[in-house]
């Protein structure tokens, strides 16, 4: 892969489907700045559109996958971990991505990502985690914060919330980050590094619902979650310009694990390839 380092090549009209605008997406979801940091990754690192391969399941995050002009996959709720597992092992050669949400993945898909997490397939997964089922009505999620008013949790949520970084690296995945929409040039370099990264990548991307989520827990509109997330997730780097109180509990940003362990689809190919041979090339 070559890496265009000319921002200004970047043209996000060559990486969709034009005929599918207008999208579906609300004002002010962070879905589509993700989706655009994503394909920027994508076109400075030089990956052809003939060998990108995107696999999405159910919910807002699941739609997006029929906007990018590339091999796209649009799967059942919960299983395009599944789905793309079998891609990735039968075509070695494509760049697969699976675009996921926080219920789609944490919740009906949680044991597809634990188990995608420990085989260490090559192949990237971008979780979009907005705290709610934005699409299906607004029900609690496994990321919802606590007291945050849904249409399952009247009287405020008080499940305990998944860490999904936290998940994923304790499930074995050898790339696991973070990032916020708002950073979009630190979140774009992020997905270049899980890109590149041989193994199984998981990105981990708050983005905002803000007419569903928002608007129920009076969040503000897009500009006030945007800035929420400058203030409550990244405390060291905006404590000194943001007038917010310090939050030693805030969660972390950036790349959170990278280790080096066998890759799951090349492992399995040398032991099918040692198997055939002992059985005279059958």
């Amino acid at each position: 892969m070559k890496d265009h380092l000319n921002e200004n090549e970047f043209n996000i009209n060559e990486y969709i489907r034009l005929d599918q605008m207008p999208h579906f997406l609300c004002p002010g979801c962070g879905h589509g700045i993700a989706l655009r940091a994503l394909l920027w990754a994508v076109h400075q690192l030089g990956i052809d559109k003939d060998k990108l391969a995107i696999v999405s399941g159910i919910g807002c995050s699941g739609r997006l996958s029929a906007y990018v002009d590339a091999n796209t996959y649009h799967t059942t709720h919960g299983r395009p971990l599944a789905y793309a597992t079998g891609l990735a092992l039968a075509r070695p050669d494509l760049n697969v991505i699976v675009i996921s949400g926080d219920g789609d993945c944490l919740a009906i898909g949680g044991n597809h990502l634990i188990h995608a997490c420990r085989r260490n397939l090559n192949m990237t997964c971008m979780m979009l985690n907005n705290e709610i089922y934005g699409m299906t009505g607004g029900q609690v999620s496994p990321t919802t914060s606590g007291d945050r008013y849904t249409t399952t949790t009247p009287a405020g949520n008080t499940e305990p919330v998944f860490d999904a970084c936290a998940l994923a690296t304790a499930a074995g995945a050898s790339f696991v980050g973070r990032e916020v929409t708002m950073q979009i040039i630190a979140l774009r370099d992020m997905f270049k590094k899980a890109l590149v990264h041989n193994g199984f990548s998981f990105v981990e991307v708050i983005s905002d619902c803000t007419e569903i989520y928002g608007r129920k827990n009076d969040l503000g509109a897009s500009p006030e979650m945007m800035m929420s997330q400058k203030s409550t997730m990244r405390p060291f780097a905006y404590r000194n310009t943001v007038d917010v109180p310090f939050r030693p509990n805030a969660m972390k940003t950036g790349v959170l694990t990278e280790v080096d362990r066998p890759e799951y689809g090349n492992a399995y190919r040398e032991m099918t390839a040692g198997l055939r041979g002992e059985k005279g090339g059958t």
